[in-house]
């Protein structure tokens, strides 16, 4: 079976400010949305150098600042950009549709 794309709305345009974060769970996943300028982006809300949540971190124009040990990623691309983070993050889609927004995710075909 081929894998299937899901839209998941996650949040009303108004309900998170720009320069704020907002955790989202779907089923496993566990993702940060931001708010930046008005433009809504998609990360991993997991740090890939240690297990702490990146919508708790100090958000900076398009940089996210983890509040464990203060590596940082932009939020628009998923790049980490200073240690001690040195792994990517994953990014996921967004669509903002009549001040809806959501994340279209990937999921894998059950057999």
């Amino acid at each position: 079976m081929e894998p299937e794309t899901r839209s998941f709305a996650v949040a009303k345009v108004g309900e998170l400010e720009p320069g704020h974060a907002k955790f989202i769970k779907i089923g496993r996943l566990e993702i940060a949305l931001f708010n930046i300028d008005g433009t809504f982006y998609a990360i991993d809300d997991q740090c890939t150098h240690m297990r702490a949540r990146l919508s708790d971190g100090y958000i900076e124009g398009h940089i996210v600042e983890c509040p464990l040990h203060f590596g940082k990623f932009d939020i628009r691309t998923g790049k980490a950009c200073s240690p001690p983070v040195t792994e990517d993050t994953r990014t996921y889609p967004v669509v903002v549709e009549d001040d809806v927004v959501s994340l279209k995710l990937t999921l894998k075909a059950s057999a």
